[in-house]
């Protein structure tokens, strides 16, 4: 796993590296006024560049590493979402344990490798129980709607997040100890296709797929991306356990759930009436922002790759 890890971070590098140059270039002919869409291109490297350290980071530290890093994405997320849904004092008790408990437990679970009950805790239990409590302190003021944006919040920032570690704990034949390159195959490719949807759309975007939810958002812009980041699936076979046409297929499959998490997410937005969930990284809005596609993508691959490769 060391020679594979070794030239992943090593081509991340060279990607990154480049950009970097190329922005450099094109800030040096702009002079001291920078348009707008180079300023975010700036920002968005920079952020590129701390993420892929922190992510580094968290691969050497091992399972430890990972485990914490997501758990702290998912409170940054729930977060996020909380301070966007409505709530009354008789919340306050269920939305602490969302974050005191609920989020301690997944992780533990993940870290235990118990898949039984990591895998019906929150829409089982949890799901039970917080509408049970809520119940319980007699205030029925829009309680259905609190009820379902509590469970909702906990099942995209912590759940649906959470089956990224959860990669780690797969027995897959001969592929025993590496789970932290498919995590690494996963995110390269599901977040390559958002960026390459984002080119594509910039460059031929004609037909938005859906203006009143996000109008950025082109076919154009998705075929592309889809398309690109299937291939780069393909070229990254070597970090898995697939043959390169699994591996581009299972690509294709996580980047379009990648896709519908971040139309979810621009729904939500929309109802919301906010263009970002935070400000948390810079030229990428909030964490939630960063992270949308994962969320549906995770548990689709995770499970893919349980019952077909375990």
């Amino acid at each position: 796993m060391i020679r594979e890890t070794a030239l992943l971070m090593g081509g991340l590098i060279g990607v990154l590296s480049s950009a970097s140059a190329v922005a450099a270039i094109l800030s040096f002919r702009a002079g001291a006024t920078l348009s707008p869409a180079l300023q975010n291109l700036n920002q968005r490297i920079k952020a590129w560049w701390l993420m892929v350290l922190l992510i580094s980071g968290a691969f050497i530290c091992g399972k430890a590493g990972v485990i914490v890093l997501f758990a702290f994405v998912s409170f940054a997320a729930l977060r996020e979402y909380v301070t966007l849904t409505y709530s009354r004092r008789s919340d306050h008790r269920v939305l602490l344990g969302m974050f005191g408990i609920v989020i301690p437990v997944q992780y533990l679970l993940v870290w235990s490798e118990w898949y039984g009950l990591f895998s019906v805790f929150i829409p089982v239990y949890c799901f039970l129980v917080m509408p049970a409590l809520t119940a319980l302190r007699g205030d029925t003021e829009r309680f259905l709607d609190r009820v379902a944006e509590q469970q909702w919040g906990i099942m995209l920032a912590v759940y649906c997040i959470s089956h990224v570690p959860a990669l780690m704990t797969l027995p897959i034949p001969g592929f025993e100890g590496r789970g932290l390159l498919l995590i690494a195959f996963l995110i390269i490719t599901v977040q390559g296709s958002d960026v390459l949807q984002y080119i594509f759309g910039k460059l031929m975007g004609r037909h938005v797929i859906s203006a009143s939810v996000s109008p950025s958002k082109t076919w154009e812009g998705l075929v592309g991306g889809m398309a690109s980041a299937t291939l780069l699936g393909g070229m990254l076979h070597w970090l898995t356990p697939f043959s390169a046409l699994e591996a581009a297929a299972i690509a294709a499959l996580s980047c379009l759930m990648g896709f519908f998490g971040g139309l979810v997410a621009s729904a939500i937005k929309r109802d919301r009436g906010v263009k970002d969930w935070g400000n948390m990284i810079e030229g990428h809005g909030g964490m939630l922002d960063r992270a949308d596609s994962l969320i549906f993508a995770a548990p689709v691959f995770f499970h893919l790759v349980r019952y077909l490769w375990t």
